[in-house]
């Protein structure tokens, strides 16, 4: 399990590795057991399979979101 720093920084890595990318709507870090993974949310599961399992490491989650709007 990662911890916290090591997520951070496996954060910031998978940041730049996806920058540009279109269908990417987001990147956080979660708990997961003891440790934390990075999630990746994308708007459709089409090109999901192009995201690394893990970073330095800590494993990466995609969570297919959709699109996302704007609310009042």
């Amino acid at each position: 399990m990662a911890d916290l720093e090591q997520a951070r920084a496996a954060k910031e890595r998978l940041r730049a590795d996806l920058a540009g990318r279109p269908d990417v709507r987001g990147i956080g870090i979660t708990p997961d057991g003891d440790g934390y993974l990075l999630q990746v949310n994308v708007s459709a599961r089409g090109r999901s399979a192009e995201v690394p399992r893990a970073v330095d490491g800590v494993a990466v989650k995609v969570r297919v979101v959709g699109a996302i709007s704007a609310s009042a």
